[in-house]
């Protein structure tokens, strides 16, 4: 029985043991998953591209026909050598054509199967899990820490350095699926070619969700109660095309999501954690979480409601209107002190 951590798999992955013939790729991490397959049929046969070596099928097409991966696992090549199944699980169950191949494991043939979030108690994963010749291989999301990593990489293949607010910001904007991670950073570094070393500049001109960092920046700003930080953001947001209707929606949904987790806190019960974003968005909804009161939140999203409401009123003041609604939340971010 081998069941793979995330943290620990692409250790596992530089040297599989060779007993294992089985392996499953599974988690949210869609891109994780398909780069981990990728590397593992890579390892398994001389040559990918070639249809003797490598057979792709669907597990829907496995699943009407449950013998055929023991006959495909079993087939010698037509040049001989080794031969690898990778499968893509769908959503019919193909159990039993697994079972047929445990019950006499192949020689000379590698099955992948790339899965999505798997339960614990998921039959494709219990079976993995529990046969000694396989291996369930876990694919989350990358941490900031795996994220720097990658950016490390990248920068060492095109020889360039990177600015260590640019790293910071890099680090807030991927994360949440590896090959869109590759995808960004491949582009990020394409555009800079020739430049000594990348900056924000160079990331808020080609990374996707750039511009919507910047009105998390401003947002940030209002609920730390860092008047600098939300002018800056505020104003660089709005001369570089964002709208200030777009900036009182992402304080209002931001002010919704806490107070939201702040009265589940305060009910007994676990707050619900914001949808997306990434681990640093994450550690700064804690953060302002811990800060703030369930009713300085409700007080918050009533004047943002209110900015909105007469911004449509009068959008010739719309800038005006929207950093004013932001100033107050900023003015109310921590509680005054008490009078002595």
């Amino acid at each position: 029985m081998v069941a793979v951590k995330n943290s620990e798999a692409d250790k596992f992955l530089g040297c599989p043991a060779p007993h294992i013939y089985l392996y499953l790729v599974f988690g949210p991490d869609l891109g994780l998953v398909a780069e981990r397959a990728r590397a593992i049929v890579r390892n398994a046969v001389d040559d990918p591209k070639d249809p003797f070596q490598l057979l792709r099928v669907s597990g829907d097409d496995l699943s009407a026909d449950p013998l055929r991966l023991a006959d495909e696992a079993n087939t010698i090549g037509l040049f001989g050598g080794r031969r690898a199944i990778w499968i893509e699980s769908q959503g019919k169950a193909f159990i039993s054509a697994l079972e047929s191949v445990v019950a006499a494991p192949p020689r000379d043939c590698t099955i992948v199967i790339e899965a999505g979030a798997l339960k614990r108690d998921a039959p494709l994963r219990r079976l993995c899990e529990r046969e000694k010749n396989a291996a369930a291989i876990e694919c989350y999301p990358d941490s900031p820490k795996d994220v720097e990593h990658l950016i490390d990489a990248e920068a060492a293949g095109a020889n360039i350095g990177v600015a260590p607010e640019a790293r910071a910001l890099l680090v807030s904007l991927l994360g949440q699926d590896r090959l869109a991670t590759r995808a960004e950073l491949s582009k990020l570094f394409l555009y800079a070619y020739g430049a000594a070393e990348i900056n924000v500049d160079h990331i808020e001109a080609i990374v996707s969700d750039a511009s919507s960092l910047m009105l998390d920046h401003a947002v940030d700003g209002a609920f730390d109660g860092d008047f600098g930080a939300l002018e800056a953001g505020a104003r660089r947001a709005l001369t570089q095309g964002g709208d200030a209707g777009l900036l009182l929606g992402a304080a209002l949904r931001h002010a919704l999501g806490l107070r939201r987790a702040r009265l589940d806190l305060d009910a007994g019960a676990p707050a619900r954690a914001p949808f997306g974003g990434g681990p640093r968005r994450a550690q700064i909804f804690d953060a302002h979480l811990s800060t703030w009161t369930a009713a300085r939140l409700a007080r918050a999203v009533e004047i943002l409601a209110e900015a909105i409401n007469k911004l449509r009123r009068e959008p010739k003041l719309a800038e005006a209107i929207a950093l004013r609604a932001l100033w107050r939340i900023a003015g109310s971010a921590r509680p005054k002190p008490p009078r002595r």
